[in-house]
């Protein structure tokens, strides 16, 4: 998984866990594309302040996820997830019952918002 993909995913689940100024940092060099010296301007701080706290913030996200697993039994849920709905759609001639649309309809339900 990319880094930036991996860290906004991990500021998800984790994100309230960090420190106010962890947290506007991370979501603003992550989330919303700033700059070391954008982010050290508008904060008064230095380049170097912000890019320690962004380090201390990653290193933080990855220890929870480490000591909690909850990105990851997500990931593991929503592949499952896929993986039962595809085997839903390949089926064939039982597609007209009530039970297997409905199901169809509650996975993808699940996954649609988990995507969000």
């Amino acid at each position: 998984m990319e880094r930036i993909a991996l860290i906004n995913l991990l500021f998800d689940f984790y994100g309230q866990l960090l420190t106010d100024k962890q947290q506007k940092f991370v979501d603003l060099y992550f989330g919303h594309d700033l700059s070391l010296g954008e982010i050290a301007e508008n904060f008064g701080v230095s380049r170097q302040a912000v890019h320690d706290t962004l380090k201390r913030a990653e290193y933080v996200l990855n220890d929870y996820e480490q000591k909690l697993g909850l990105m990851g039994k997500f990931m593991i849920q929503r592949q499952q997830l896929h993986e039962a709905l595809e085997l839903l759609d390949n089926l064939d001639g039982v597609r007209s019952s009530g039970e297997l649309t409905r199901v169809r309809e509650i996975l993808s339900e699940v996954l649609e918002t988990t995507k969000k």
